[in-house]
């Protein structure tokens, strides 16, 4: 197993090739650096380096102040990298994924059902719990669920028949952890569904989750219960 399958991507990976620049240009630099001699040195216009310089100051990788001289007149502002690599280290939460659900698959007697007792818990927490007087329909239940699976990378696509409602789930972000620990993993997920579901009152119950049907799917099957 590569070490590369178990870290994450750094941070400037995500920034885009010309900030990326702009943030090498200034952590090699041993002094603050003015918005001109930026742009220069990377050859951009001197507001498109000021935009690049404001993204990364609003990120935390670069601190901007007011240049430290003795002359009279306005001081230029100047910016220099974070003086610490914490921001943009390499991160490793596959790896501790990886650790965690093996201890669980592992120890625990039912590994499967504590990590569905999990994500319930965590299914409420996610969930918009609906107003005490709000009468919630197979529709909104579904249209609330697919929210919360929406916001966690899960990519639900639409739901054809409401008699019974199956949530068709384009991306898993748990899956490279998911080919090692299914019990663990998919137990987890359909926990946090059906966590959902209790948690917004919709007249409906997680019957059982379909992973990986296609390379890229999987199926949450859901059935209606008495409103």
């Amino acid at each position: 197993m590569s070490e590369q399958t178990l870290t994450d991507p750094t941070l400037p990976t995500a920034l885009g090739e010309t900030r990326n620049r702009v943030l090498d240009l200034l952590c090699a630099g041993a002094e603050p650096m003015g918005v001109q001699d930026i742009a220069d040195r990377v050859d951009l216009h001197p507001n498109t380096a000021r935009f690049h310089l404001d993204g990364l100051v609003d990120a935390g990788l670069a601190e901007r102040r007011a240049e430290d001289r003795r002359r009279p007149g306005r001081p230029r502002m100047v910016y220099a990298a974070t003086p610490s690599d914490a921001s943009t280290g390499q991160r490793s939460y596959r790896l501790l994924a990886e650790m965690l659900t093996g201890l669980i698959a592992d120890t625990l007697p039912e590994p499967g059902r504590a990590a569905e007792t999990a994500g319930e818990a965590w299914g409420r927490y996610l969930a918009e719990r609906p107003a005490p007087s709000q009468r919630v329909d197979a529709a909104d239940g579904v249209r609330r669920l697919s929210t919360v699976l929406a916001e966690s990378g899960f990519a639900p696509g639409a739901v054809e028949n409401l008699d019974r409602p199956v949530i068709p789930l384009r991306h898993c972000p748990f899956r490279e952890v998911a080919e090692r620990h299914r019990d663990v993993v998919c137990s987890l997920h359909l926990g946090l569904i059906r966590g959902a579901l209790a948690e917004v009152r919709a007249p409906l119950a997680a019957d059982r989750l379909e992973p990986f049907v296609e390379p890229s799917l999987c199926l949450a099957h859901l059935t209606p219960t008495p409103e």
